[in-house]
């Protein structure tokens, strides 16, 4: 009864923020017949509004986000083509991010930089777990294999920590500069507010819940590895 309560709290925790984030965004998602423009268009607007004059704008099936290497808002087809509080306030989380690369954020050059070495630590975990037995077996040294183990280990613990550091930089992008722009530009009514706080709060939170995903993610191969 314990193990199945401690599962259930593991669960909710794991997949709560993430859940929580996709029913905000659906709950704000409805078209508004008062907005003047579509997401896309707000981002584009923003991008000439705030100077921004290498950032580009464009369609993703890959979700929301800036891409400061190439200097790219992606925004997905609902946020991009729709005229939606959900739409307004993602366009301008994402400008957000782009205005925090124009000012030369250290904190967003560093996530930068972490994403960059966490898409390799990925790879390498994959192989290491995948090769643990192989390499036991081949040169029958246990340390060999646990070897590999830890290089896995803190491969995908280095996963979920990127996740964790970057929240400052989405909480910033969210309440320091998107909801700030909103309010001040006049994009949203003040009976709005409320609602573009929660999206943007969601924005957020979904790499909380990336980083919870990349230790669930942890915690199978492990079980995986001692069923073996």
């Amino acid at each position: 009864m314990h193990f199945l309560i401690i599962g259930l709290i593991l669960v909710i925790i794991i997949f709560g923020p993430q859940l929580w984030a996709k029913r905000t965004f659906a709950k704000y998602n409805g078209h508004r017949q008062d907005f003047p423009g579509t997401g896309g268009e707000l981002a584009k607007h923003l991008i000439n509004t705030y100077k921004l004059k290498s950032v580009n704008v464009e369609q993703t099936q890959q979700g929301d986000h800036y891409d400061p290497t190439s200097k790219t808002v992606r925004l997905s087809p609902s946020n991009y083509n729709g005229k939606s509080l959900t739409a307004i306030a993602v366009a301008a989380h994402e400008i957000g991010h782009a205005i925090q690369d124009a000012e030369n954020n250290p904190m967003l050059s560093w996530r930068t930089r972490l994403v960059k070495t966490t898409q390799v630590a990925e790879q390498i975990s994959a192989l290491a777990f995948i090769g643990i037995p192989i390499i036991t077996a081949i040169t029958r040294a246990p340390s060999a294999g646990a070897l590999l183990f830890f290089i896995a280990i803190g491969s995908m613990l280095l996963s979920a920590l990127v996740h964790l550091v970057t929240l400052p930089v989405e909480l910033d992008a969210s309440f320091g500069k998107a909801l700030p722009i909103l309010k001040k530009g006049q994009y949203i009514s003040d009976n709005d507010v409320n609602g573009a706080n929660k999206i943007l709060k969601a924005a957020a939170l979904t790499y909380v819940a990336g980083s919870l995903a990349s230790l669930l993610n942890l915690a199978r191969w492990i079980a995986l590895l001692k069923r073996r």
